[in-house]
């Protein structure tokens, strides 16, 4: 059986789910998971996934940045399906598909994720550069707090008897920046 797994890492990301649904679908998965949180987040469809695979199934996914959040996840990951007697399928890996399957897939994945984890933590390295070097310069802002500007609508909507958690998801802030507001802090 093949089982597809799809994930976005925000919930705004509506046409990347369907997206990959749509190729997981065409490509013969009989089964998908899907969800819409973070990579670094609790990945509870994954899960079910890894669960619900069984002996000669394969896992499919889109892209391999959709499964794994680093080399040592993916490599986790491989060590599950393999134990279980699972195959895993990256439909787009670099313009070709990987089936690990065979040995030349799994060194080829277990190679890419690599590089990929290596890419990623030099994006993040030259991310701190530059942060760095507009915080010298003066120009380097940061975020612009989001939670402060909505003050007065949470005091607003506290005094209108709106419960927190409530007043968070009205406003699109985290229920932590509700109750800090509602501290005075």
């Amino acid at each position: 059986m093949l089982i597809g797994y799809a994930r976005t890492s925000t919930v705004d990301q509506e046409a990347g789910i369907e997206a990959q649904r749509r190729d997981l679908q065409s490509c013969g998965a009989e089964k998908l998971f899907s969800e819409q949180v973070s990579s670094v987040a609790r990945r509870d469809q994954l899960e079910a996934a890894l669960e619900f695979a069984r002996e000669g199934d394969t896992l499919v996914v889109t892209k391999l940045d959709r499964l794994a959040r680093s080399t040592s996840h993916l490599l986790s990951i491989l060590d599950t399906l393999e134990t279980k007697g699972v195959a895993l399928r990256i439909l787009d890996f670099g313009g070709a598909s990987v089936d690990t399957k065979s040995p030349t897939g799994k060194l080829m994945l277990t190679m890419f994720g690599a590089m990929a984890q290596f890419e990623r933590e030099m994006m993040l390295e030259r991310q701190r550069e530059g942060i760095a070097k507009a915080k010298r310069e003066g120009k380097y802002k940061g975020r612009k707090p989001t939670a402060r500007a909505k003050r007065q609508d949470v005091i607003r909507l506290k005094g209108e008897g709106v419960r927190a958690s409530d007043i968070a998801k009205r406003l699109g802030i985290g229920r932590a920046s509700v109750y800090r507001i509602l501290d005075g802090n």
